[in-house]
């Protein structure tokens, strides 16, 4: 036993998952909302962790606020733990069809593999009947390996994930696994959805990074133990800061997004996974946002509108938080913009990986206060709240 142990340990090594930075948090309520004091509420927050090689991943907080606004984080475990990766999930076929279109990948030979492929399927089907059709060819098709290539990077692309239920939260990881995401998994913006059935699940847009490209990818969950990594598709699926909105509008999934690094657009899709159009929602106009804006996550509905927390880039790259305020029924219709911003980083938080910035991935409505978690320069987080009516009398009367 003691030799295995000694053999184990030349193959194994510690990995700091935080060493470099904690930063660029989000904030949802907890599915569990039991054993509480009445009127506080337990939330989850998700954080990019950045390591050795600035390689980020997905890590969890979990905390409580209470009715004087008092906000508690749970003490963090020591060690965390990678869940177990199902490298053989199911797939549907049309769906699957559709992403190749998408791709611009269908061709003869993905129709032959699809044609011998039953309506759902698996990774190992998938594997076996590529190649197959690779040594069975009646005529040599050259660009055919390459097109195996791009098949199985999408379909190794969506994975599936789990943990053990007794593993506490802030010791579950989601570390890079998939090629396209290999060098990180960047500023998950996590969002609590309502389908029309008054059902709910929570989705987590992030930037998947394999070292040249960067994707914009969908992470869904119905109790962060159970986790599915799924590619977005269409020729808008591009750039970074995708932010969903937490229930359809008029039918609609809707989407904000910045498809040229520089303003922030607003998409409409009948399906999740598709996005084939968008158009400018607000372009930078002050100062402090001149060089770029983005979202800091999913919008959140008020009775005024949707509540949109934004970032804005000005002089020496320095980021600040702002906010906007969107039409219920109609998000492409803008009811107003703060004119300052409504955060910027002090001399406190001005030093770090990244100087001059703060940035959101999201926050959350706590009675009459907005609560903002965020990063500081690029190295760690903190919370902010700010006063929700005052805030929305700004933004209806600018």
């Amino acid at each position: 036993e003691e030799r295995k142990l000694l053999i184990g340990a030349y193959f194994t090594q510690e990995y700091s998952l935080e060493s470099a930075a904690l930063f660029n948090p989000s904030m949802v309520w907890h599915p569990d909302q039991s054993g509480l004091p009445a009127g506080s509420r337990r939330f989850i927050l998700s954080l990019r962790a950045t390591g050795e090689g600035h390689i980020s991943s997905i890590t969890f907080r979990t905390g409580v606020i209470d009715t004087d606004y008092r906000i508690t984080i749970d003490l963090p475990g020591k060690f965390v733990t990678t869940p177990e990766i199902h490298p053989n999930p199911l797939y549907e076929k049309s769906l699957f069809e559709k992403q190749l279109f998408e791709l611009d990948l269908q061709n003869d030979f993905t129709d032959r593999v699809l044609a011998n492929l039953a309506d759902t399927f698996t990774l190992s089907e998938l594997h076996k009947r590529i190649s197959y059709d690779l040594h069975h060819q009646t005529r040599r098709d050259p660009d055919a390996a390459a097109t195996a290539k791009a098949v199985l990077a999408l379909a190794e692309s969506n994975y599936e994930l789990s943990f053990q239920p007794d593993q506490p939260l802030s010791e579950r990881i989601i570390f890079p696994s998939s090629q396209a995401e290999i060098n990180g998994i960047e500023d998950a913006r996590f969002v609590k959805f309502w389908e029309d059935d008054g059902s709910s699940t929570y989705y987590a847009t992030y930037t998947a990074f394999n070292g040249k490209v960067v994707l914009p990818q969908l992470l869904e969950t119905g109790d962060f133990l159970q986790f599915r990594m799924r590619t977005l598709n269409g020729p808008m699926v591009r750039n970074k800061g995708f932010a969903l909105f937490p229930r359809k509008i008029n039918g609609s999934y809707v989407m904000l997004s910045r498809q040229d690094n520089e303003n922030i657009y607003i998409m409409y899709s009948d399906q999740l996974l598709f996005w084939h159009q968008a158009e400018i929602l607000i372009k930078p106009t002050y100062t402090w946002e001149y060089v770029q804006m983005g979202n800091c996550g999913s919008p959140i509905e008020t009775e005024a509108g949707w509540l949109v927390l934004s970032h804005g880039v000005g002089p020496m790259r320095k980021y600040a938080l702002g906010a906007f305020l969107l039409d219920l029924e109609n998000p492409s219709k803008v009811i107003g913009r703060l004119k300052e911003p409504l955060l910027s980083p002090n001399e406190n938080e001005r030093e770090g990986y990244v100087p001059n910035v703060v940035y959101s991935c999201g926050g959350q409505i706590f009675n009459q206060k907005l609560i903002i978690p965020y990063a500081m320069s690029d190295y760690a987080s903190s919370i902010a709240m700010v006063d929700l009516p005052e805030l929305l009398n700004e933004l209806t009367s600018a």
